[in-house]
């Protein structure tokens, strides 16, 4: 097999588990986000360690930087309980679109955080981006549902994660660290939720439940990293979106939804602005933007 082959098969696989995720954390809905954060947390520690390398075992949480791991994972942190309470009261195919606009609040951060030159082709995308994310939102045109504000949080704590995580490698600080910390501090920020209550003992199928999603999330991560490193990112990169196919997909056939025309335009609006984004910036040369990692 080429490594092509198998970069794109890491992607699809990548994106099957993260949608297995989505699905469980709408299932478990009767369980506390903080809850669900620990559980994500807690049991996505094992792939971390397989990373390690054996020689940093005894001292592998060891840094210079601490201050922008710190900011890394709670911005990180924030953004996953974001989407966890998103997925729960909003469609399927609802959230996962408008995760897809992370891209174009990293654009705009870059600007400020970064010193970036953002030129007419970017603003067209960050402009189209924006009309997708109103027309799924439809703000001030029917009831206002004020959960469509924690994809639009998930986004700018991606956005925020990016550009964090571009300034932690240039300081040749290792992938498996700054996982290691993310979610750590989401761990323990789930954790925190415990004393305010709303946790319950999970029966034995719900744990199990629970599991998976630490698991599966954590096995999606690490399909993502590997299938960058295996293939051409512009080969790879497209098949994110096949995530909005198993929303849609998973949403009827297992939650009985049914997304609208103007979620679906709007949906649309935003695939076409971060795939003209993704294009800039291979165009440039630059690093380019990995998708949902949570």
């Amino acid at each position: 097999m080429s490594k092509n082959f198998l970069g794109a098969l890491y992607m699809i696989l990548s994106v099957t588990f993260f949608s297995l995720m989505d699905i469980l954390v709408k299932i478990t809905d009767e369980y506390a986000v903080g809850q669900i954060l620990f559980f994500r947390s807690l049991f996505g520690f094992i792939p971390i360690f397989f990373l390690i390398p054996k020689d940093r075992l005894k001292d592998f949480y060891k840094t210079k930087r601490i201050s922008l791991h710190f900011w890394r994972s709670s911005f990180g942190a924030i953004a996953m309980a974001a989407i966890f309470i998103a997925l729960r009261n909003l469609e399927l195919a609802e959230t996962v679109a408008m995760t897809f606009a992370g891209p174009i609040f990293v654009t705009l951060f870059s600007i400020f955080f970064l010193s970036e030159k953002v030129r007419a082709t970017r603003w067209s995308a960050v402009i189209v981006g924006f009309i997708g994310v109103i027309f799924i939102s439809r703000p001030g045109f029917e009831a206002i549902n004020y959960y469509y504000i924690f994809p639009i949080i998930f986004c700018l704590g991606f956005a925020a994660v990016c550009i964090l995580i571009r300034k932690l490698t240039l300081y040749g600080e290792n992938v498996w660290l700054i996982a290691f910390y993310f979610t750590l501090a989401s761990g323990l920020g789930g954790l925190a939720t415990f004393p305010f209550g709303g946790w319950l003992m999970p029966t034995t199928n719900d744990f199990i439940l629970l599991i998976l999603i630490g698991i599966f999330g954590s096995i999606a991560n690490l399909l993502l990293t590997q299938s960058y490193k295996l293939a051409e990112v512009s080969l790879t990169t497209p098949l994110k979106y096949l995530a909005l196919l198993y929303a849609i997909g998973f949403g009827f056939f297992l939650f009985n939804e049914l997304p609208s025309y103007t979620t679906i335009f709007g949906a649309g609006l935003i695939v076409v602005s971060s795939l003209i984004i993704f294009t800039r910036e291979r165009q440039l040369k630059k690093e380019v933007i990995l998708p949902r990692q949570q």
